[in-house]
Parts: structure tokens; C-alpha cells; sequence
């Protein structure tokens, strides 16, 4: 199996990591940059010359004219936060497969953990082809998860990229098969959400003298928790903001 790896965060890291341990090493690794230590890592792990190491965007690092000389079945996209040209889609014989942490068709797009926690949707990881529109092609595998009372969208997210390892490794047989079961997705079902939906002040913003039912509240709260504090809800007072976030415990 020859394929390009694309990758980010320390989900990539781990489905690096488990390719190789299978015996197939990337031909050419795509990257955000190199400052991040999940990045340093997969630099680490593909042990490739730098000359087969394309960092940033697709768009700008040439790394198109350097497939068009491979014979490609695969580019492997994980978390890989770039929007893919219809060129480079089409460069690997079988396909380009991305790894979404969402339970398309539900929650195409960015914040998918808050999105679910706020729209009450399945939340899960799902692999599937790449199309020129946004994670809608056709689905390899997918497993859903529960969100539990306690979850906050940080704590769903981790507990999503650990279901998308277990994704990627029971779907590898069929990938080295090139052997798939696919399940096409309507464009007119599901939802998606941009990355600017989750800061409209509808979303995010508290207000102090609303009314609120105590479910809803408590949803908007435990989706705006993040690993990012610049994502929480708000409310504003004497002429300044202030983020909220929470810590949920179940007592058992």
C-alpha cells in the first residue's frame, strides 16, 4: 500500500503510528507546521528526508506537483484542518479518506463535539472518502458515542478521538482490501456548522438578566467548555467580558 499521510494533533500521531506498526510507511507526510510536539512526533515517526515533508498548506507548498510523480492508493487525512483541492482528491487511485469526529451525517464541519452537546445530536468518529464538498463523501466506517450528563465538549471530544483510533484500525483490513461496504450521505440530511457559528453572541453569549430553562443553560455551558478558554461562554459587566467555564462530576 502506497499512500500520503496528512495530519494533526495527537490523533494523527496514533493512527501514524499504528500504519506503520503494520508495515507501510508513509511516502510523503503533510503537516501543519513544526513547532507542535504531535507534529514533531510524526516527523519523527514517518523517518522521512525533508525533502519528502510538506508543511502548511497545499495550496502553497508544491506538494502537488511531487504526488503527481508517485502512484498514490491512498492519502490519509486526519485531522488535517486544510480544504483539499479537487486535484489533489483526485490524485490517489482509490481515494482520499478522512477521519471526521462526528457521526456523519451529523455535524459536518468544525466544533463538532459543542455542536452535538447544543443541536442533542449523535456524536461518534466516522471515516469516509473525501468529496469536493465538505465531509460528505461516501462512509467507510463510523461508531457512534454517548454524551454523558457530565460531558463538556472538551471531555466528549477526547473520548471521540479514541473512538476514531478504534475506527481507522477495525476499518485497515477492507483498506488494504480496498474492499468497502460504502454508505453514500444526502447533502439534505444531517447538519453542518462553520467555524465562526460557535462565537455568535446567540451561541456564546450570556445574558444576565434572560430567562433561561436550566437544561438549555446547562447544554450551552458544557458545550462552550473546551480546552480553549477563549471559547466559553460570556457574559459582560462593567464594561467587560468573562468566560465561564464548568466541571461537571458524577457522583457515584
Amino acid at each position: 500500500m502506497k499512500y500520503a499521510f496528512a495530519g494533526n494533533r495527537d490523533i494523527a500521531v496514533k493512527v501514524l503510528d499504528f500504519i506503520i506498526s503494520k508495515g507501510y510507511k508513509p511516502d510523503i507526510l503533510m503537516v501543519t507546521d513544526e513547532s507542535s510536539d504531535e507534529i514533531k512526533k510524526l516527523i519523527q515517526l514517518s523517518d522521512l528526508p525533508n525533502s519528502k515533508i510538506f508543511v502548511g498548506s497545499p495550496k502553497t507548498n508544491n506538494v502537488e506537483n511531487y504526488l503527481q510523480k508517485l502512484n498514490l492508493d491512498y492519502i490519509f487525512g486526519i485531522h488535517y484542518p486544510y480544504i483539499i483541492t479537487e486535484t489533489l482528491l483526485t490524485m490517489p487511485k482509490v481515494g482520499f479518506l478522512n477521519l471526521h469526529p462526528a457521526y456523519l451525517p451529523y455535524n459536518r464541519g468544525w466544533h463538532t463535539p459543542s455542536w452535538s452537546i447544543l443541536d442533542k445530536t449523535p456524536a461518534g468518529a466516522t471515516l469516509h472518502f473525501m468529496s469536493k464538498d465538505l465531509d460528505l463523501g461516501d462512509i467507510i466506517h463510523q461508531k457512534k458515542v454517548n454524551i454523558d450528563p457530565n460531558d463538556t465538549a472538551n471531555s466528549l471530544y477526547k473520548k471521540i478521538k479514541s473512538l476514531e483510533l478504534e475506527v481507522f484500525i477495525e476499518a485497515f483490513e477492507n483498506i488494504l482490501k480496498k474492499e468497502f461496504n460504502l454508505i453514500p450521505q444526502n447533502k439534505n440530511e444531517g447538519t453542518s456548522h462553520k467555524k465562526k457559528e460557535l462565537f455568535e453572541a446567540s451561541i456564546s453569549k450570556l445574558d444576565l438578566n434572560g430567562m433561561y430553562n436550566l437544561e438549555e443553560l446547562m447544554d450551552k455551558l458544557r458545550a462552550l467548555t473546551t480546552n480553549n478558554v477563549s471559547e466559553a461562554a460570556y457574559f459582560e459587566k462593567y464594561g467587560k467580558k468573562y468566560r465561564v467555564q464548568v466541571n461537571i462530576s458524577k457522583e457515584e
